[in-house]
Order: C-alpha cells, then structure tokens, then sequence
C-alpha cells in the first residue's frame, strides 16, 4: 500500500491562506486525530467541507477543511486539504503535526503522478498542469490550459481508436484467404489507414497552433495614431524584414497588425505593430475596416506579454488616453528630436511601469527602450524562460510524426502487396508512438525527469 503523503500545497511566503494537502488511506485518520468539529472529530462519509479547528500539537487554529474521498478525487485515494493561516511558520508547524501523525513528505509533483498512475489524468494533462504552473506569460497560461482540458489527449484518443480498428480488421484478415467472407479487402484497410492519417495531421496542426502561442513573448506597440509606432517597429527589427510597416504623415496608415522578431535581454521576443488605438471611434458602428482595426488592435493588446505605449512628444494631446496597465507597460516617449524639452504628464507617468524618451528617426534611447523591455518581460540580465513549452511540443511532434510516418509505411506495404502482418506491424508501432504521448508506454526514466520539475504540493 502507497505511503500517505502530505506537504504544503500553497505558493510560497506568507498570505491570508495556506493550504496542506494529505493524500491516501491513512488521511482520514489524520484529520480525525487534528481536527475538532463541534467539539468532536469530523464525521468523513461523503465529499463535505467543514469549519473546524485544527490542532498542531502546540495550539489550535481555525482552519477549514476539505474532504473528498476516493476514488472522486484527484488522486483517487482518500484526500484532504487544511486551509489554514498563510502564516509560514504555522503552516510549517501544521505540516509537521501531519507528519507526526503518520504522513510522509509528498515528493515534487507526487500528487500529480498518483493522478497520472491512477489512471485519473494521462500524461499531456500532467504536462498542462506542469507547464501552468510555470507560465510566466498570457500565451504560455493559454498553450498549458489547451494541454491540461486535454486538447490534445482527446485527438489523440480518437486516433488510437482508429487504429485499433484498424489492427482489429487486419488480425482478423490474416485468418482468411482472400475467397472468405472474414477477408477484409486492401481498399478498406487503407482508407482507414488514411482517415487516421489525416487525423494525425489535424493533430499536428493543433500542436504547432498550441506552441506558437507558448513560443515567443509578445510585445506590443499601441498608442494614438501617427505616435510613430510604424517607425519605431521598423527601426527596432530592420528594415530588411519582409513585412516592414509602411510609414505616411497621415493618421490610420496602419489598419492591420504586423509582427517581427525582436531580441529583447538576450530573447527572442515577437513585436507587434498594431492599428493608432482612436478614442473617438464609435463602437457601435456597422463592421468595417476602422473597426475591424480597432478589434484587433484590443485582441493584441489583451494577449500582449509588455505593451510600448508609444506618445508623440513633439505634439503629445491633452488627452491622450493612458496605457492603463501600468505593470507589463513602457512609455514610450517618441520623436524626441522634434522635442527635446518636452516631458510626459504625470499621469502618463503614473500610468506605466517606467518611460524611455527615444526618436524612432535617429535612432536615439532604442538601446535604453530594450532593457526597459526586457525589465517588463522580467529577463532583465539575460534570464531564459525555462524552455518547458518547447520541451513539450518536440517530444509531442516527435511522437506524432513518427506515428504519420509508420501510417505512411504501412500504406506503401500494402500498395506494394507486402503481407498483411507487415501492415499490421506497422500499426502497433503508429499505436506505441502515440501511447508514448499520453503516458502508456513511457519510459520510468521520463517520467522521472517530468514530474521531478513540480513543485512541493502539485
């Protein structure tokens, strides 16, 4: 039988809340024996919460309890979850209480491998819930929630089912000579090869989808019309690239956002040149291409890493409307070589994380306008993300594309009127290329590496 484990499951440092976790047969015992409810241990039948009073071995505190017994639980073993003070060193005493009573340390990720173990998740969800856990940008959050709702364990779901099938039709196939009514003919077999081959396809699609939205930070320019983003964009990624912004003295000249890559403190990042965000126009308006501009240009901005709020200095309004979100934002203060004495109000100050006074047609304060970017993206010094969403998506394409090209293989076999257990050969090996995926077939040693990347208490 598992050891029950137990650990603190809440972020680090101290908080209004902190959370311990307990996990398998012997967590019931341990709750009974330090916790009160009314005055009397908690009656754990069914999946309750309870106020309750837990009692470290030095005092009691409030805490509330949690209880969800197996198998509907995350685990599926016997779980409860103390919510108690986020005081560290009362949670480090409440920890130590469990221990005492029976429990073991929980490994890093231990919770999430018994999910994985138990059959409760598979092994791209265990991913998600890894690569959650260590998104540090919008796109990254978005790319681990696609992976731990099971995008891709449902495609891939679907496509074993296909060949099994398939694998099903062939064996039995191999029984019969080709004047029995159990024969299966070549034609059948390899339209299912293909409709799973296509459906491989589809699945690459989707994972490429999911990496481009993990894969580069997204810094995006936006301010009013004619603020000189347009310069900008094309001064900081070379007036080489092939999708170099077209730059007019007439306001509007942008309608569609464009993007380039930009090194940012040693990263790679993706810059975004967007439609002049126009504070008069009329959100009611029929559809059109000013609106369909301004939609974009806010789809942008929400999905932006840093935003370069971009103000015209030489002729900043009086109401120029405020980046509004001050902690991923950089006042750009542009064209300074029409304005050198002119400064930024208070409150476009007061609005952003820092500002940076830089002429886009000079090529003044572009070096200073990196590192306050780099700033924003917290890899001021050179400090690589953790590459994880990258990790994931070589190991799942590789995984993928070897099943395509078994698929493939087995295809030309038959075509070639090769027998029909090379056929079948190559569909087990297209299946263990996709169990490989989703954990059935992995390798102990793999498992190890992914799972001892969680955190204490995930």
């Amino acid at each position: 039988m598992k050891a029950t484990i137990a650990a603190i499951a809440s972020a680090p440092g101290g908080a209004r809340r902190g959370v311990i976790r307990i996990s398998g047969a012997r967590a019931a015992d341990i709750v009974r024996a330090c916790c009160r409810v009314d005055g009397a241990p908690p009656t754990l039948a069914e999946r309750l919460f309870f106020e309750a009073r837990f009692d470290d071995g030095h005092g009691e505190q409030p805490a509330l309890l949690l209880w969800m017994p197996g198998p509907r639980s995350f685990t599926r073993e016997d779980v409860a979850e103390l919510h108690l003070s986020g005081s560290p060193p009362l949670l480090a005493c409440a920890l130590a209480r469990t221990l005492e009573l029976g429990a073991e340390p929980a490994a890093p990720g231990e919770f999430t491998r018994r999910a994985f173990e138990s059959g409760r998740i598979d092994l791209t969800r265990a991913e998600g819930v890894l690569a959650l856990i260590e998104a540090s940008s919008e796109h990254e959050r978005r790319a681990a929630t696609a992976l731990l709702v099971g995008g891709l364990d449902g495609r891939i779901a679907a496509l074993r089912e296909g060949l099994d099938g398939l694998r099903a039709l062939c064996e039995a196939s191999l029984d019969f000579d080709e004047s029995d009514t159990g024969h299966v003919p070549t034609g059948e077999l390899a339209a299912g090869a293909r409709a799973v081959e296509e459906g491989l396809a589809e699945a690459l699609t989707w994972e490429d989808r999911r990496a481009q939205q993990s894969g580069l930070p997204r810094i995006v320019l936006a301010g009013l019309p004619n603020a000189g983003k347009s310069a900008l964009f094309n001064r900081l990624t070379g007036a080489e690239h092939a999708e170099q912004s077209i730059v007019s003295g007439l306001a509007g000249t942008t309608r569609d956002a464009r993007a380039a890559d930009w090194v940012v403190g040693g990263i790679a990042c993706r810059l975004v040149d967007t439609a002049g965000d126009d504070p008069r126009a009329d959100p009611r308006a029929d559809w059109g291409a000013d609106r369909a501009a301004q939609e974009r240009t806010g789809e942008e901005r929400s999905a932006a890493d840093v935003l370069l709020w971009v103000v015209d200095a030489s002729a900043p309004p009086a109401d120029a409307p405020a980046a509004a979100e001050p902690r991923r934002s950089v006042l750009v203060w542009n064209k300074i070589d029409l304005a050198r004495d002119a400064a930024p109000s208070a409150r476009l100050l007061a609005a952003a994380h820092e500002h940076v006074a830089v002429s886009a047609a000079t090529g003044t304060g572009l070096a200073d306008l990196g590192l306050a970017a780099a700033r924003a993206l917290g890899v001021a010094g050179g400090a690589a993300p953790s590459g994880l969403g990258r990790e994931l998506h070589a190991r799942h394409k590789a995984c993928l594309a070897e099943a395509h090209r078994q698929l493939g293989e087995a295809r030309a076999n038959l075509d070639a009127g090769a027998p029909l257990d090379l056929y079948a050969e190559s569909l087990r090996a297209a299946t263990a290329s996709l169990d490989r995926i989703t954990g059935r077939t992995t390798p102990d040693d793999l498992l190890d590496r992914i799972f001892s990347r969680f955190c204490i208490g995930k």
